[in-house]
């Protein structure tokens, strides 16, 4: 595409406009088939989650200016700054702008921090110009969903969802299902900030070096999600969702454990895992890690059940100084667009 695509309203004095966008996390649960048996890769499960979110701001500026409210922010103007160029490259929109981060999702942590960074600046470059460019689009431009579409999907509508892997024409995959996460689940997040997981050239290059994943196994995680996980999501169904989930992990956790050193990437999340498995037992409960890690989950079917599991992680010391525990819900809308004018501006 190029700029004359687009229809551009006219310049109007609009330097106290500001367009915010507040993008959330997700928590990936697992690959249907990343060896691709039947001629199609990966196809991902996952969940998105309240809590965690990445928040950028764009305003009118005199000359670019983008700026980072945390630490965490700023490591991520270099990536912001790339974004923006490939935006102006594919729209032909090259007005300087004041770029704010003023909260971004851990990196390379399980929480598809890269695709919601892009989805938000994408976003937010969309609606300040006036451009009609749906997230699939925006996502292809900045290259992601290069292999996982739950990001993509996760930033525009929220819920469990389910993608079928991205095809030959290099676009993200599309969506195949979304299912609203049941609202008395709660989901206790274990991060290891001492860690990160596999990313980039780094995860691309450990794909590539596992043997393929059995076609058995890849049949397997398939049925466990299409008759065990979502229907039990879709009719709040806790037991047998969590029994899916927990195959389908104990599946890819140790068809991954050669690349990334166990079946959690972290140790001290790993133990902790083992702990909240063996403390929920009569109960029950999903655990798992997310991505490459290090974030690890335990999703649970009450709040009162994660906070008996958080108290008494902390309480026996099972928690460990160097882990954070985070009770969260799930989430069942995307991202949040604010516009303080609501008129675009020229390119």
């Amino acid at each position: 595409m190029t700029s004359a695509d687009f229809a551009v309203a006219p310049r109007h004095d609009l330097s106290l406009r500001k367009v915010s966008v507040s993008a959330p996390g997700r928590l990936h649960l697992g690959f249907l088939d990343p060896s691709g048996s039947l001629g199609r890769s990966f196809g991902s499960l996952g969940v998105v989650i309240g809590g965690f979110t990445t928040e950028v701001e764009l305003a009118a500026s005199e000359l670019d200016r983008l700026t980072g409210d945390t630490p965490a922010a700023q490591a991520e103007l270099e990536r912001a700054a790339a974004h923006l160029e490939r935006l102006r490259q594919r729209s032909g929109c090259h007005a300087p702008l004041s770029l704010r981060l003023r909260q971004v999702l851990p990196a390379h942590a399980g929480f598809g921090s890269g695709t919601q960074l892009a989805s938000a600046i994408g976003r937010a470059f969309a609606e300040w110009h006036g451009l009609d460019l749906d997230t699939v689009t925006l996502a292809h431009w900045l290259g992601r969903g290069l292999r996982s579409g739950i990001g993509i999907a996760g930033f525009d509508i929220g819920g469990l969802l389910l993608d079928g892997g991205p095809g030959p024409d290099g676009l993200p995959a599309p969506l195949l299902s979304r299912i609203a996460f049941p609202p008395e689940w709660r989901i206790v997040v274990v991060q290891d900030p001492g860690h990160r997981g596999l990313s980039g050239g780094e995860e691309k290059k450990a794909i590539a070096a596992l043997p393929p994943l059995p076609q058995a196994a890849a049949a397997e995680i398939c049925h466990q999600v299409l008759m065990r996980v979502l229907p039990a999501a879709a009719t709040a169904e806790f037991a047998p969702f969590a029994a899916g989930i927990n195959r389908m992990q104990q599946l890819l956790g140790e068809h991954f454990a050669p690349a990334q050193g166990g079946v959690f990437t972290s140790a001290a999340v790993a133990r902790l895992m083992q702990w909240f498995a063996d403390a929920s037992r009569a109960g029950g409960a999903a655990i798992g890690q997310s991505s490459w890690g290090p974030t690890g989950f335990a999703i649970v079917p009450s709040e009162a059940q994660a906070q008996l599991l958080v108290d008494a992680a902390r309480a026996s010391g099972r928690a460990g100084p160097q882990l954070e525990l985070h009770i969260v819900s799930g989430r069942n809308s995307g991202a949040v667009v604010q516009d303080r004018i609501a008129q675009p501006r020229a390119c």
